[in-house]
């Protein structure tokens, strides 16, 4: 298949302006979306929701579920090139639409995310080749594995090997009893076991790959998460220990590379602690696609994961990015939208815009509830003091609860 460049504002034999298309209509869509067009494409999300928020600003929104072969064909015939907004969308589907045309990133890396136990897997291959490994684990997917699975991976937390997200899908456990318990609460469906470790802090890295191979990243991120999602991302010198940061950015461009990866992915990683001052690295899991810890990107640096999102599905130069202001990221959920009691509320975006170095994106979704993201507030600053004491007055606004 041909991977010559989508140029921005190429007119195509239809008549048409350039199309991207995107799998998926939820924000990270959105954000793509309002990217390519910044660029100059017309848009096409394929997402079954008619409120989908990337639906409602693309050019073309194509109504149906993942695996209907219309709706396929339909994003086929209008795009140049494809790519997806979140992991879950069937690798299939991907398959399907990569016969056709560019797909990035291609249906094997998205299949590799989907399935934990492949995910792990390759994450120790990597590790062979001087990466970073993940934590102690065994998959479980029989009776006779759970029963086989070793002691000292206990206390553990087990969680399926495919669709959990944002600490969905996860269980702790102590001991064999209760991890039988679990596995039978599971639906005794495929599932990892990780070893409990003592954690000292919380890591992502993004990058970029092109087609061509040629690979690009943001400076690592440093993230708090609640409940299981994200909350807080702060990215600035000095967030992280120099060696830990070097390592991680040099492990995710192994991954990437390692898959042949074409498109924005995102690794997370923990640092737990090991007896050593700093702590060690430990690889937790990938996301095949622009991910909510990069968001500070939209303000805080002069290229953004989704402008390089569309750069490399679309067969164009990368460059690596520069972050030009320390930044902090707060997730914004339907939490803040309710007071204590429980009664809805708008939450004082007059207040919190006017603190200098606020930028605030929300998704456009109708309808808040807790625990969903509706939007999020980036923050910037010329230095880290002042970066650090305007998302501490941003937050006590909101009600979002202090950090260290």
């Amino acid at each position: 298949m041909s991977r010559k460049p989508v140029l921005p504002g190429q007119v195509m034999a239809s008549g048409q302006l350039a199309t991207l298309g995107v799998m998926g209509g939820g924000q990270l869509g959105r954000m793509f979306v309002q990217a390519a067009q910044e660029m100059g494409y017309f848009t096409a999300v394929l997402d079954a929701d008619p409120a989908s928020p990337a639906g409602l600003v693309s050019h073309y929104h194509i109504q149906t579920p993942y695996e209907d072969e219309q709706g396929l064909a339909q994003l086929m015939q209008r795009c140049e090139a494809i790519t997806t907004e979140f992991e879950n969308v069937p690798a299939p589907a991907l398959m399907t639409l990569g016969a056709h045309r560019p797909v990035a990133p291609a249906a094997q890396a998205v299949a590799v995310a989907q399935d934990r136990i492949a995910e792990k897997a390759h994450f120790v291959a990597c590790a062979q080749a001087g990466g970073v490994g993940p934590a102690p684990y065994a998959a479980i997917d029989s009776e006779a594995l759970l029963k086989a699975v070793p002691a000292d991976l206990l206390p553990g937390i087990l969680k399926t090997a495919r669709l959990g997200y944002d600490g969905k899908g996860q269980i702790r456990v102590q001991d064999r009893a209760a991890l039988a318990a679990a596995w039978e609460q599971m639906g005794r469906v495929p599932c990892v076991l990780e070893k409990r470790l003592p954690l000292k802090d919380e890591l992502s890295v993004i990058v970029a790959r092109g087609a061509d191979g040629q690979i690009v990243h943001f400076p690592p991120q440093r993230n708090l998460h609640r409940d299981g999602i994200l909350a807080v991302t702060e990215v600035f010198e000095g967030n992280l220990p120099a060696a830990l940061a070097q390592q991680a950015v040099a492990s995710t461009r192994a991954i990437a590379e390692q898959l042949q990866y074409v498109g924005v992915l995102c690794v997370e990683y923990f640092i737990v602690d090991d007896g050593s001052a700093e702590g060690a690295l430990v690889v937790n899991e990938m996301a095949p696609r622009p991910h909510n810890s990069g968001h500070y990107t939209l303000n805080a640096c002069d290229v953004s994961q989704f402008e390089l999102q569309v750069r490399a599905m679309a067969g164009l130069p990368l460059v690596q990015p520069r972050q030009h202001s320390p930044a902090i990221m707060l997730n914004l959920l339907g939490d803040l939208w309710f007071d204590a009691e429980g009664k809805a509320r708008t939450p004082d975006w007059a207040a919190v815009l006017a603190l200098p170095g606020t930028h605030l994106h929300l998704y456009g979704k109708l309808d808040a509830r807790a625990g969903r993201k509706m939007g999020h507030l980036n923050i910037t600053a010329a230095t880290v003091e002042q970066v650090r004491a305007t998302a501490r007055q941003a937050a006590a606004l909101l009600g979002i609860a202090p950090w260290a």
